[in-house]
């Protein structure tokens, strides 16, 4: 069994050529490699962050950026990796374990942070007012809250199909998000409970636990060593990435863990089949809404971890494309194996999310480029001349526009080529053993 529960007996063995590669040729060396990289789900994960991180520090050297630029960027690479990861796995649970199509990943975020905020922000904040509770009150506050409100939306929902329950909480998500953007609400609590959301103006968060460890004395010393090379602001970003890290490890052993339990088995003989696993004497319902309430949690926390940690917050930080990014992660590593989740925010905040800003930017510093014009008719009209500059200035111009584009185009070619995701084929079985039949003549498995 692999190290993320699946059942694939290849996931863990190494490869057909154990004992390295052959004198064939590329190829040959290619498939030891792969085998190589493919032997366990760390050396998966790990391969990808540095393909990723191999890639940004060559176009960070193509548009001129220096050590300190380079630092920057991949901290922020790695930052968005353990938000989305966090927030994938989450979905994971949901949807791949369980089958619950729930689609409104950004109102539970925004459950957590704000419930944390309101506990945990102090009551002469600039914006909003809080209770000045410490910091771990609050995010236990917001996890708890999170996982409250997916109980008030599971009891209804999930008598409904997946249909319906995506329409649900895609209801619900755009009514927290439109609660929390109410100054006439925001007022009233204040003049009755003495705190605020702050409406659409948002709220003040507390500051990150790991900054006040810079403001030591071996912090400072430590600032003071590095800055030649790397400012204080990438070393106090690179402590919180540190934390979510953390984080992300432990959420994944998590649910590897449920996975591989009593419980997590049943979970998934509920997405492969719910009648059966009523059959069997499951309370599946009971069932689905102890998991929606554990998944709206997680959800809240990623929230916090990643929304949480930027000293402010608004409610349009909550927008349903948030749910819709965090979906596409999921589709890209395949649902139903949390070292897809992982495997999938990597390439969809490398690759989709970052990866098109990042060229633009090397685009535009590496050509002179005159102002774009204002319909892609104008921009194109002048090809009829050779002439591509305006088409370039379009597309540079309106690179975040066109990313929706190429998130469209490799959806398409996901679903065309490999419907389950890249790791899709390591989906966890509801069985506690490997169900592959042995060959007639008992040498491993049917090709």
């Amino acid at each position: 069994m692999s190290a993320d529960g699946s059942n694939d007996p290849d996931a863990d063995a190494p490869g057909p050529d154990a004992e390295g590669p052959s004198a064939d040729g590329p190829a040959d060396l290619a498939a030891y490699l792969r085998a190589e990289v493919a032997a366990t789900d760390f050396r998966i994960v790990v391969a990808t962050m540095l393909a990723v991180y191999a890639l940004f520090a060559v176009f960070t050297l193509l548009a001129g950026g220096g050590l300190n630029t380079l630092g920057s960027t991949w901290v922020r690479l790695t930052f968005l990796f353990a938000a989305y990861a966090i927030l994938s796995l989450a979905l994971n649970l949901h949807w791949g374990y369980t089958g619950l199509f729930n689609i409104g990943v950004a109102g539970f975020m925004g459950v957590g942070v704000y419930t944390m905020a309101v506990l945990s922000t102090p009551p002469d904040a600039i914006s909003g007012m809080g209770l000045g509770l410490p910091l771990p009150v609050g995010i236990v506050g917001g996890m708890l809250a999170a996982a409250l409100v997916g109980l008030v939306a599971a009891v209804p929902a999930l008598r409904l199909r997946a249909d319906y329950l995506a329409i649900v909480t895609l209801g619900l998500s755009e009514i927290i998000r439109l609660t929390l953007n109410s100054a006439t609400l925001s007022g009233w609590t204040i003049a009755t409970f003495g705190f605020g959301t702050g409406g659409g103006s948002g709220i003040d968060l507390p500051a990150r636990p790991t900054d006040a460890l810079l403001d030591t004395v071996v912090g400072t010393a430590l600032v003071d060593v590095l800055d030649p090379t790397i400012t204080a602001s990438v070393l106090r970003r690179s402590l919180w990435v540190l934390v979510m890290i953390g984080f992300v490890i432990g959420i994944y052993v998590l649910l590897a863990r449920v996975g591989n339990s009593p419980f997590g088995r049943v979970l998934k003989a509920i997405r492969e089949d719910e009648l059966v696993a009523q059959s069997l004497g499951k309370d599946t319902r009971w069932f689905k809404i102890k998991v929606f309430m554990l998944g709206c949690a997680l959800m809240g926390l990623g929230g916090i971890l990643w929304q949480g940690s930027q000293g402010y917050v608004s409610p349009d930080s909550f927008r349903p494309i948030v749910t819709f990014y965090v979906f596409v992660a999921v589709i890209i590593g395949g649902s139903g194996s949390n070292t897809g989740s992982l495997v999938g925010s990597i390439l969809f905040v490398g690759l989709l999310f970052e990866g098109p800003r990042t060229f633009g930017n090397i685009v535009s510093n590496a050509v002179s480029l005159p102002s774009a014009p204002g319909t892609f008719a104008g921009a194109v009209a002048p090809l009829a001349s050779l002439d591509v500059t305006p088409l370039l200035s379009y597309l540079v111009g309106n690179i975040s526009a066109f990313r929706f584009i190429l998130l469209g185009v490799v959806l398409i070619l996901i679903i065309q080529k490999r419907p389950d995701g890249v790791l899709g084929h390591r989906t966890e079985t509801a069985a506690a053993i490997d169900l592959d039949r042995p060959a007639a003549n008992g040498g491993g498995n049917d090709e």
